[in-house]
């Protein structure tokens, strides 16, 4: 035994030497791979350099008693340089209609293929998307009867118009916790070969089996709630909104409203699925997961590089010298049309700040992936500062508040502020909060 394991140390060896004698000459000049890498530029966003910034009370925050001044930093990012809008969102909402539609199909139709191109046998089969648009002209009868199950029954239909029943429409997916994976309680014994911890997963503490004990699993319902319209006001006549806000072609360009934090999660990992996806198949590097940006993110991009501003354009004043205001919100304590509409307006109608980002004040509130506490600024770090929690179903709300920023159509200058933090609930959809997403970035540090 000694031997033969003699013998392969030698040929390891051998091997290991003989296959570096051509590179570099014995020197040290690491794995080649092959070009450079360049990430590629992401449509529709604007590059964030890193940065630092002050966070914490200001003179005119009179309600943030429980915070702290304090001095954090955070890298550099890509963002949206809008908030996501209603024909954006709604790619996603007809991504999981196809795709529901042609599992339901696929014992009847070849929109699924059970091998790869190996020939191995696939588990999920994969979905051959190239047939989804024509899914819905599809005149076979075996078809056409199992997509029946997509619709709203008959029995609830409204004037018998047939309609794709939106309360079916689930986007299931997987995240890895890397906050549970990193605990040293949690770490993978190389002695025993074997992981000592446990992870909380599924709403219980359960022994970690391996590596698939981190992966959790999520579903969630993606289509926005369209009567926020109604719901967010008493004794006003918003039915048009309700009815026509989200599939409208007139609103295409509008920030899409009544998602939750929840949902918000759900389009970043959908986004991230599509691209990477695309990415591979075309032999690239994958990029960074899109998500929702920290609190401390989305205030720095909303400074564009001005420390010291109180709005994203700098200043002290909602009006350009002109009078003009220079964002869409409540102006003059209720004189909503002041500042050109009345409600949300299309993204981008103002002029954007220094980093390049449209409506980072007014238009709709936006979403942020942090937890909301009062004195979160007390306790989160300096570097990439962040605080989350992940609500479970039965936890009371205090748990389940998630920061918004930036105001809305509907709130009062205060609101617009860079500085100033509210929240809403997780579970909540309201008419006057969107989101945007961001990306981290690697290798543009000095663009």
């Amino acid at each position: 035994m000694k031997r033969i394991l003699s013998i392969g140390l030698v040929i390891t060896t051998f091997l290991a030497l003989n296959g570096c004698k051509n590179s570099g000459k014995g020197e040290l000049i690491g794995s080649s791979r092959g070009s450079k890498y360049v990430e590629p530029t992401p449509s529709g966003m604007q590059f964030v350099r890193r940065g630092t910034l002050n966070i914490g009370p200001s003179d005119q925050d009179p309600l943030s008693t429980n915070n702290m001044s304090k001095t954090v930093s955070v890298d550099a990012f890509w963002m949206d340089d809008t908030e996501i809008t209603n024909a954006e969102y709604r790619q996603f909402v007809t991504w999981v209609k196809d795709s529901i539609a042609l599992s339901m199909t696929f014992d009847m139709s070849d929109d699924y293929k059970m091998l790869d191109e190996e020939d191995n046998p696939t588990d999920p089969p994969l979905i051959d998307w190239e047939r989804r648009d024509d899914l819905w002209e599809e005149e076979d009868e075996n078809i056409l009867s199992a997509l029946e199950e997509i619709y709203i029954p008959e029995n609830e239909r409204f004037f018998k118009k047939k309609e794709i029943d939106a309360r079916k429409l689930f986007f299931e997916y997987a995240w890895i916790d890397y906050q549970q994976a990193a605990k040293s309680s949690n770490s993978y014994n190389y002695e025993t070969q074997s992981y000592d911890g446990q992870v909380f997963k599924d709403g219980v503490y359960s022994p970690i089996q391996d590596r698939s004990s981190f992966i959790m699993r999520d579903r969630t319902h993606v289509y926005p709630d369209t009567l926020v319209w109604i719901r967010d006001y008493t004794y006003a006549f918003n039915e048009p909104w309700t009815s026509m806000y989200f599939w409208h072609p007139g609103f295409d360009d509008y920030p899409v409203v009544g998602v939750t934090w929840k949902q918000a999660k759900a389009f970043c990992k959908w986004r991230t699925l599509v691209l990477n996806k695309s990415l591979r198949e075309e032999g690239d590097y994958e990029v960074q997961d899109y998500r929702l940006p920290t609190e401390v993110e989305w205030e720095y991009a909303s400074r564009g590089g001005l420390q010291l501003s109180m709005y994203p354009w700098g200043g002290y004043y909602t009006r350009d010298p002109q009078g003009t205001f220079m964002a869409n919100f409540k102006p003059l304590r209720g004189n909503y049309v002041e500042d050109g509409g009345l409600g949300t307006l299309k993204v981008a109608e103002f002029d954007p700040n220094d980093f390049g980002l449209y409506d980072m004040a007014g238009n709709v509130a936006e979403w942020v992936n942090d937890a909301y506490d009062e004195s979160a600024y007390n306790f989160i770090s300096d570097m990439n500062p962040s605080f989350e929690y992940n609500a479970l179903p039965d936890d009371p709300p205090a748990l389940k508040r998630k920061v918004t920023r930036g105001g809305s159509w509907k709130d009062i200058s205060y609101f617009l502020q860079s500085g100033t933090r509210t929240y809403e609930y997780q579970d909540s959809a309201k008419s006057f909060i969107g989101f945007r997403c961001v990306r981290t970035s690697f290798g543009n540090e000095f663009k």
